[in-house]
């Protein structure tokens, strides 16, 4: 009976056109379906969270996450209606899904090392590492939900923002964070982040925001995987503002600028920061959609190019862009030097975004018209990719 529902449960998410990405524990029990947990042969989504809030599930919804949440189970009962609650819960769901989704990928048994951790003025986090693997070289997927007083240099960057913030404020944020580095330079990098901002004021008021984006960081340009991956951000945001998506792919590319360089890190995706319309709710879901657009963005492209044959001058090349990335984000990444600056700063999970191997050549220039060299332009010269996509009949 149980496996008629498995299969059931199965075709019911194809039938949706839903891929499905799976992994076995160690006691053969399923754990993870793309779409969402198979818990007890029910489908949950993140999407789901509130439904299993309100059937007091939450004990049993958190065992699938790759470690207990930061906040009491007991806690984030009580407190099922914040969005602080919310928050948390969608980051540690984000998490498991894409971890989970990563290692099914590994053929060696690979599994992500979880290290959970505290932080002495408030909160903690969850970081899990994949590293040295058949398929992923290095991949980090970090959660941190953390509370606290805001230090003067934080105050100082919000204030530059345009928020309006006394010296010394009370503050919330939860997040989940990831970088992929995959071994073959066929494989683009993916990075994407979503967090929740909360800051109490001495008068007893609130100003939340949320912030966030997904990027795709290629070696080798393969235009048809970037048009699948920016269609795939597209749908997502389409569902909450058709605005969203134009907006917010230009704010990537501005973003993800490496000024010295006069290039951008990758090809784009979506970025936004201090997102606090139209409400808090809505702003959620919008949150929420993108989250849940990353592993069918990204997964498919890593299970189309994880076999392709690769040599010394394609590694070097993507070593040399791995550098790229590195400058980038300890010079210009915000959210790196929030990181950094903020008391009990954890650094292992903070800088667990750099590969494990980059590479610096002084003067490095490619050849003119070869592969490295497209790629190049578009880096200098951001494309309008899913106009393109419409142009050519795609």
């Amino acid at each position: 009976m149980a496996a008629k529902l498995f299969l059931r449960s199965l075709r019911s998410l194809r039938s949706m056109n839903v891929s499905c990405y799976t992994t076995w524990s160690k006691s053969k029990h399923l754990r993870h379906v793309g779409a969402g947990l198979l818990t007890g042969f029910a489908v949950y989504g993140i999407s789901g969270i509130s439904v299993l809030a309100a059937r007091n599930d939450l004990p049993n919804y958190v065992e699938t996450f790759m470690a207990q949440p930061i906040t009491t189970v007991e806690k984030l009962q009580k407190s099922r209606n914040s969005m602080r609650t919310k928050m948390e819960l969608m980051v540690m769901k984000t998490q498991a899904d894409f971890c989970r989704a990563l290692e099914s990928l590994e053929s060696n048994g690979s599994v992500f090392k979880v290290d959970r951790w505290a932080r002495k003025e408030g909160g903690g986090g969850v970081t899990c590492v994949l590293q040295d693997s058949q398929v992923f070289e290095k991949a980090g997927v970090n959660v941190s939900v953390v509370t606290g007083v805001l230090p003067p240099s934080a105050v100082q960057q919000m204030r530059a923002r345009g928020k309006r913030m006394e010296d010394s404020v009370q503050f919330f944020a939860a997040g989940v964070s990831a970088v992929i580095h995959p071994r073959n330079p066929m494989i683009p990098t993916i990075h994407f982040n979503y967090r929740y901002f909360e800051v109490e004021n001495p008068d007893g008021t609130t100003q939340w925001w949320f912030g966030g984006g997904t990027d795709l960081t290629p070696y080798y340009l393969n235009e048809a995987d970037v048009r699948h991956f920016h269609r795939t951000l597209k749908a997502a945001c389409d569902k909450h503002d058709p605005s969203y998506y134009a907006k917010f792919k230009q704010w990537c590319d501005n973003y993800f600028f490496i000024a010295h360089r006069g290039e951008r890190r990758g090809v784009g995706g979506i970025f936004f920061d201090d997102l606090d319309t139209p409400s808090q709710s809505e702003a959620f879901q919008f949150v929420t959609s993108c989250a849940e657009s990353v592993i069918p963005s990204y997964i498919p492209l890593v299970e189309k190019h994880k076999n392709d044959g690769y040599g010394y001058g394609e590694r070097r090349w993507q070593l040399l862009r791995r550098g790229r990335y590195v400058e980038f984000n300890l010079i210009y990444d915000r959210g790196t030097k929030f990181g950094l600056y903020t008391p009990g700063a954890r650094y292992e999970s903070i800088l667990m975004s750099l590969p494990l191997n980059a590479k610096w050549e002084y003067m490095h220039e490619p050849e003119v018209g070869s592969k490295e060299s497209q790629l190049l332009e578009v880096l200098r010269n951001p494309k309008d990719w899913l106009l393109e996509a419409k142009s050519d009949g795609t």
